[in-house]
């Protein structure tokens, strides 16, 4: 039996929130649900059968929350909200699209898309060590940093150290021009770009000199006791044993620390075991550490990103 439903939308900006780039929103709920699904103006017309298009409204009202407000929605909100209709888990959606967890200088509202992001998020906030392993563009370090910086402005810690090894460089960053922070700069540019989302660049210097924020390779943690610091170390696939070791020893009083790794993007020699790989074994069943696995269904960059993961992860099974 055929159906079709019309949902008026409260302004242009929604109409757009709510259809994406391109119309993207629209398609990935039509594919979902077999419905057509077009935006004429501010109002939605949703035609098929009548189960078609029943499930296609449900998905649009259940994400008002965020296009009623002129709130952009994304490929990984609508798969949210298609897992919490599929669950039952209606009231953890809405409080999802409604924890923002920090705004950016240009006023953008970050918070988590996934409720797995939302998992790190709240381990990122009360846990003293977290590892976070998955692939690329699922917000791990990025979330790590959001929740760092915010930390810090409220005077919770006293630093951030962003630390990652440079196995990329190997032997070679000795000679590469410049003192020790312009020859690691561009292995942890990521860090760097994460942090200017929320303070001014022009600021980041100066409190690099004040020590208030510390960037540095992994090997310059060593003997330290790292106190009173959020610590993020990013890329851990790429340690060995050995440094997994030595940083996780390093966690000193009122210190926070997160690992965050991606199992599939090793720039170690195949022959070498990774840090991360080994720790997650090890300390699985240590009590007062959380563990946050991502999927390619966290990922959160461009919607072409998700189906590129979802082909590797495919080809090396």
């Amino acid at each position: 039996m055929a159906g079709a439903s019309l949902i008026q939308l409260p302004s242009i900006e929604s109409a757009l929130a709510l259809a994406g780039n391109y119309e993207e929103n629209l398609k990935l709920i039509g594919r979902h649900t077999g419905a057509s699904v077009a935006l004429r103006g501010q109002e939605l017309l949703i035609s098929g059968t009548q189960n078609q298009v029943d499930r296609a409204s449900q998905i649009v009202h259940s994400l008002e929350e965020l296009w009623s407000h002129g709130k952009n929605v994304y490929s990984t909100d609508i798969q949210a909200a298609i897992q919490a209709l599929d669950t039952h888990r209606e009231n953890d959606l809405h409080e999802l699209q409604r924890d923002t967890v920090a705004k950016t200088r240009r006023g953008e509202e970050i918070r988590a898309k996934t409720f797995r992001q939302r998992q790190y998020i709240q381990a990122l906030r009360t846990d003293d060590l977290i590892f976070c392993t998955g692939p690329a563009g699922t917000g791990k370090t990025f979330l790590a940093v959001v929740v760092a910086v915010q930390a810090l402005l409220a005077n919770q810690f006293e630093k951030i150290i962003l630390t990652r090894p440079a196995v990329e460089a190997g032997e070679k960053l000795g000679f590469l021009p410049g003192d020790l922070q312009q020859k690691v700069n561009p292995y942890l540019r990521p860090l760097y770009d994460a942090i200017n989302e929320f303070i001014d660049s022009e600021k980041v210097p100066g409190l690099i000199e004040r020590g208030i924020i510390e960037v540095a390779p992994l090997a310059y943690m060593r003997g330290r006791t790292l106190n009173n610091a959020f610590v993020i170390v990013d890329e851990a696939q790429n340690t060995t044993p050995a440094q997994m070791k030595m940083v996780l020893t390093r966690l000193g009083f009122r210190s926070r620390m997160v690992i965050t790794g991606d199992m599939t993007q090793t720039d170690l020699l195949p022959s070498q075991q990774s840090g991360l790989a080994v720790a997650l074994r090890i300390l699985k069943g240590v009590e007062g550490i959380a563990f946050s696995e991502f999927t390619q269904k966290d990922v959160v960059r461009h919607s072409l990103v998700q189906r590129i993961v979802a082909a590797y992860e495919k080809y090396e099974q």
